[in-house]
C-alpha cells in the first residue's frame, strides 16, 4: 500500500505539471493533490487489482483520475458557498490560497482532466474506457456523489431519519468507493458472480467509511485530523451519532464492516489487502 501510494503521488503531479495550461491554474490543482490524505479510493482499486494477481499499475491511470474527481470535490465543498471551511489535512483550504475563483476552476481542471486521463490509457481495452466512464460519470454525477451533496445540503438543520442519511451518504462518500472497487474489477477481469459480490462489499464499505467520519467528527483528536472536530453539529447537520446515539453509530459501524467481509470471502479471491483495508476504515484515527 505505502508502494502504490508513493507511485499514485508522484504520477499525480507528473501528469498536472505536464500540461499545456496556465501556471497558475496547474499550481492550484497541484495544491490540492499534494495536501495527500489516505488515497483510499486509489488504495482499494490497486488491492482490487491485486486480488485478480494482476499488476496494480495497471489500473494507475484509472486511480489517479479518481483521486482528481475525489479533490474537486473536497476544493468545492470547502467553498464559502458550500461547507466554508478554512483547513483542510492541516493546510489552509484552496480558495484561502488561490481565491474563490480559482479554486473552482481547479476543481473544474481536475474533474474533466481525470476523463482524458481514462481515455488515453494505453493499459486499457476500448470496451473497458468506456464501462469505466459510464461507471464513473454515473458514481460522480447527479445520481452519485454530486445528487448526494445536495442531498446533504437540504438536510441541514432538519431532523434526519436512518433511511435519509443512509442515502445521502451511500450517494455523496459511498459512490466514489464504490467506483473504485468496480474499477479494480473491470480492469481485473471479474466475473459477474464477482462483480456482484464486489458492489456489495463497496456498499457496506463505503456506509463504514461515513459512519466512522460521523463518529470522528464527535471523539477525534483535531491535530490528528488536519481539521476542526464538532463541524457538523456547528452546522446542524444530522450525523450517525446524532441519529443512533454515539453507541448506536458503533454498533452500526461493527455490522456494516462484518457484511463487508463476507462479501468478500464470497468473491473466491486473494483478498487478504482488502481485508486489511477494511480493518483500517473500522479503526480509523483520522
Amino acid at each position: 500500500m505505502e508502494k502504490h501510494k508513493k507511485i499514485l503521488n508522484k504520477q499525480l503531479l507528473a501528469s498536472v505539471s505536464g500540461l499545456d495550461a496556465p501556471p497558475v491554474l496547474k499550481e492550484a490543482m497541484a495544491y490540492s493533490l499534494e495536501a495527500g490524505g489516505k488515497r483510499i479510493r486509489p488504495l482499494l482499486l490497486f488491492a482490487v487489482i491485486d486480488s485478480f494477481g494482476k499488476n496494480p499499475e495497471i489500473g494507475l491511470s484509472t486511480a489517479s483520475a479518481l483521486e482528481m474527481i475525489h479533490t474537486y470535490s473536497l476544493i468545492h465543498d470547502d467553498l464559502p458557498s458550500m461547507d466554508n471551511d478554512d483547513l483542510r489535512r492541516g493546510k489552509p483550504t484552496n480558495h484561502k490560497v488561490f481565491g474563490e475563483a480559482m479554486a473552482i476552476l481547479a476543481g473544474d481542471g481536475l474533474l474533466t482532466y481525470s476523463i482524458q486521463l481514462i481515455a488515453e490509457d494505453k493499459n486499457l481495452q476500448a470496451d473497458q474506457k468506456v464501462e469505466l466512464l459510464q461507471l464513473l460519470s454515473q458514481c460522480a454525477g447527479p445520481e452519485g456523489m454530486v445528487g448526494g451533496q445536495v442531498a446533504d445540503m437540504e438536510g441541514e438543520n432538519k431532523e434526519l431519519g436512518l433511511d435519509d442519511l443512509e442515502y445521502i451518504h451511500t450517494h455523496k462518500t459511498g459512490k466514489l468507493l464504490t467506483f473504485s472497487v468496480l474499477a479494480g474489477a473491470i480492469i481485473g477481469g471479474a466475473d459477474r458472480s464477482q462483480m456482484d459480490w464486489f458492489k456489495h462489499f463497496s456498499h457496506h464499505l463505503g456506509l463504514s467509511f461515513q459512519i466512522s467520519d460521523d463518529i470522528l467528527d464527535v471523539t477525534g483528536d483535531e491535530e490528528l485530523m488536519g481539521k476542526p472536530v464538532g463541524s457538523d453539529t456547528g452546522r446542524h447537520k444530522s450525523t450517525y451519532p446524532s441519529v443512533l446515539t454515539l453507541k448506536g453509530a458503533q454498533e452500526q459501524l461493527a455490522r456494516h464492516i462484518e457484511e463487508a467481509k463476507t462479501a468478500l470471502r464470497q468473491t473466491n479471491l486473494n483478498t487478504g489487502i482488502l481485508n486489511q483495508i477494511t480493518d483500517l476504515v473500522a479503526d480509523r484515527t483520522h
